[in-house]
């Protein structure tokens, strides 16, 4: 076993960091002094981020949250599309300033970060091909099975946690699904959604399959330090919650309100 060990400069380094940062100014005023909020986003996630295929642009529900939530501060968005697997690397080490992305929270990384309230609420789903003949009613039913899952995602950390199923981790949801349409996979984890949008758009042959676990919140991590910046990011939730807009966003991608907990 390595032990880790830090010489006394090094030390010494460290220190003086966390003293700097302790004393940083806070990302409220960071962002205003800069006029724009740093939006990170998968880009490849519908209906929540993804890019429009006419325009190129970004859209989808997550898109629209952001735009809303940088008005209400006072500030421009600025958008940064990165991969899922590295998109939390890439907050700690202040790439961004939040991330809006369908992140779900957990307990290993309200360690790590602060969180907005939650913005949105989902369920685990399982989808598979349409000429399946397994009923597949939870994740146990997977066992000696293929199963595709976002990597990084809640719904990998969710399926490692049953012993035998085999698991494939994709860096986008439609790489997942076009494998499972071949079969190289036996079926696929994700959120309901996402999965109910990519169903209705998709000529694919895969069909809704049983939804598995918890409801999952949805919220938007930043650095820790920041009780400025996450007092006005709940408030401008808590705006728009009051005067319909995230509903009304919600409504556009979705049917139905899922800024509230069922």
């Amino acid at each position: 076993m390595h032990t880790l060990r830090f010489p006394k400069f090094a030390l010494a380094l460290l220190m003086a960091g966390a003293m700097l940062q302790a004393g940083a100014a806070d990302l409220l005023a960071t962002v205003k002094s800069r006029g724009a909020l740093k939006v990170a986003m998968e880009g490849t996630y519908p209906p929540f981020n993804y890019k429009d295929q006419k325009t190129g642009e970004l859209t989808g529900y997550d898109v629209d949250v952001a735009r809303l939530l940088a008005s209400r501060l006072g500030v421009k968005v600025e958008f940064v599309s990165t991969e899922w697997a590295s998109i939390l690397a890439g907050l700690a080490s202040n790439k961004y300033d939040v991330i809006i992305s369908q992140v779900g929270v957990t307990a290993k990384r309200e360690q790590a970060f602060d969180f907005s309230a939650p913005y949105i609420y989902s369920q685990p789903q399982l989808i598979v091909r349409k000429d399946e003949k397994n009923n597949y009613t939870s994740l146990a039913d997977l066992k000696g099975k293929r199963l595709g899952v976002g990597q990084g995602s809640v719904y990998e950390l969710q399926a490692k946690t049953v012993p035998g199923i085999e698991i494939k981790s994709y860096p986008a949801a439609p790489d997942t699904m076009s494998d499972l349409a071949t079969g190289r996979i036996d079926a696929a984890f994700n959120d309901s959604l996402m999965s109910a949008y990519l169903l209705k758009t998709s000529k694919l042959p895969i069909k809704a399959g049983a939804r598995v676990g918890v409801v999952e919140r949805m919220a938007i991590p930043f650095q820790k330090g920041n009780p400025q910046f996450k007092a006005a990011l709940n408030q401008a939730l808590a705006d728009a919650a009051a005067d319909g807009s995230l509903k009304a966003i919600s409504i556009k991608w979705f049917g139905i309100d899922v800024s509230k907990a069922p």
